[in-house]
């Protein structure tokens, strides 16, 4: 379950964009970005997918929009911590223009990080962080089927499901009580939303292990998100599949900030 690759330093950055979160003042943090671009010679393109590297500037939720927006183009992302917890940014904003001009000069790693594909109605949708299925009505409990690689495990009434990647481990996974799974990992976790059961426990399952959530609950339906955006409904005896899927996320990272550096500073500190 090792197959998640990173690779060694690169060559310097020569075009690169910024992405900013909408909601929060970052203005004088991006005019520094633009700043220690043009002392370093790269010419900041508008268009993400234009450029070599993306700098997202903001929380965990900018940065996992930005790396969603750019699966499939080879461009990786690197984060400017704005937000509450930054678990995935690589630089602190007090040490905004030195680090940022080592990774210009192309000292950054990037790490590929699993994807989750899920079939809805036909449909299907790619996540970088989770796939959630949760009540539609709001106080109201469901029952939920499901399924691991054709074994069925029963049914358990909760008021939800949560799929994560490792990217996704430490969002709403991980306040739910599912495991942090370490970047490296080919997996996903599934946890239950406050179950209704003491022996519903959270699950971390390896690549070609597909799992099958069915809306057992005969009167009330179930919403699905995908990275926190509703995709669609799971009508009574509806089924929802989730498996690793093929495309992966780049993030990028400073040489020294390993994921239990990171894990240290956010978690235990």
């Amino acid at each position: 379950m090792t197959s998640t690759s990173e690779s060694s330093l690169h060559s310097p950055v020569e075009t690169a964009s910024v992405v900013a979160h909408g909601r929060i003042d970052v203005r004088e943090a991006v005019a520094q970005v633009r700043a220690v671009a043009e002392r370093a010679g790269v010419e900041l393109v508008d268009e993400p997918e234009r450029g070599q590297l993306t700098v997202a500037v903001g929380g965990d939720g900018t940065i996992l929009r930005t790396l969603a927006r750019l699966l499939g183009t080879g461009v990786p992302v690197i984060g400017i911590n704005f937000g509450r917890v930054g678990f995935l940014a690589s630089i602190m904003p007090e040490r905004l223009e030195k680090d940022l001009a080592r990774v210009f000069a192309g000292e950054y790693r990037t790490i590929e990080q699993p994807t989750l594909e899920a079939r809805l109605d036909g449909k299907m949708f790619v996540a970088v962080n989770d796939v959630v299925a949760t009540s539609s009505t709001l106080g109201r409990m469901i029952e939920l089927g499901w399924a691991i690689a054709d074994e069925d495990l029963g049914v358990v009434s909760c008021d939800g499901m949560i799929c994560s990647t490792p990217s996704g481990s430490t969002a709403y996974n991980l306040s739910n009580g599912g495991p942090v799974l370490v970047r490296g990992l080919d997996a996903m976790a599934i946890t239950f939303i406050a179950p209704h059961s003491l022996e519903a426990r959270p699950l971390v399952v390896p690549r070609g292990a597909e799992l099958i959530v069915r809306n057992a609950t005969p009167d009330v339906g179930a919403a699905v998100l995908v990275d926190g955006h509703r995709a669609g409904d799971l009508a009574p005896e509806g089924a929802l599949s989730i498996r690793l899927g093929e495309q992966r996320s780049l993030l990028a990272t400073l040489p020294e900030t390993t994921f239990f550096s990171r894990y240290r500073e956010t978690f235990t500190s």
